[in-house]
């Protein structure tokens, strides 16, 4: 297996409407290598949400090429980059997006049904997820009686519940307090530090951003500095 989860080649990504066409991303270049705690810093309308869109294969280039560990990705149809959406990359959000009239566990085995795993197996593999993230006493609980920051934590599990090789987290502490949010980036640094994890993290935050082993700033499209810890 390559040591490169990702690469981006000369990624450009253009919306076109009638009246006009958007350069979202222009020429973007990007490795990330297999255990890397990345983030992607830049201000609004610079090209963050778009990246991280091309990345878990939830958009697809107009322009250039994207290998996810090895596979040419800006080549596969639609049921080629599902597979590698639901099968190889976690997804954490902002707004935690948890199915609100199900438990906890049953949030975290969302994706494993997806899958067609058997039951038995959801729930051994949701229950050790929520363990991860040290939550195994909530995992009978409904969104509604936990706090925000146990929301993330489930949303943390159910991105790691598929065993996935990248997890992106798109503004993970943004609806936390700031006390709340360090927590959540210490959960996050200790998959990476312990568990292998590899995760690229969307943030304005200067002061995440520097938790961070590297950072890449972007701006109009470009990749305009990129800083390793």
């Amino acid at each position: 297996m390559t040591d490169e989860v990702l690469r981006l080649v000369s990624v450009h990504k253009v919306y076109r409407t009638v009246a006009e066409e958007v350069h979202a991303l222009r020429g973007v270049s990007l490795a990330v290598r297999r255990g890397e705690f990345l983030a992607i810093m830049g201000p609004s309308g610079s090209g963050k949400s778009t990246l991280l869109n091309v990345v878990g294969c939830l958009d697809t280039p107009s322009e250039g090429e994207y290998f996810f560990e090895g596979n040419p990705v800006h080549r596969l149809g639609d049921t080629g980059l599902a597979e590698i959406r639901n099968g190889k990359i976690g997804f954490v959000f902002q707004n935690f997006n948890l199915l609100p009239r199900v438990s906890a566990r049953k949030n975290v085995e969302l994706p494993l049904i997806y899958a067609g795993l058997p039951r038995s197996e959801r729930r051994s593999r949701a229950e050790g997820a929520l363990a991860q993230v040290r939550l195994s006493h909530r995992s009978s609980h409904r969104p509604n009686e936990l706090s925000g920051g146990e929301k993330q934590r489930v949303a943390i599990a159910r991105a790691l519940v598929t065993q996935p090789s990248l997890i992106l987290a798109d503004e993970p502490t943004g609806n936390l307090d700031s006390r709340v949010g360090n927590e959540i980036i210490a959960l996050l640094e200790e998959l990476n530090s312990a568990h292998g994890a590899t995760i690229l993290l969307i943030t304005h935050d200067l002061g995440i951003a520097r938790r961070c082993r590297r950072t890449i700033s972007i701006q109009d499209g470009q990749i305009v500095q990129d800083t390793a810890a």
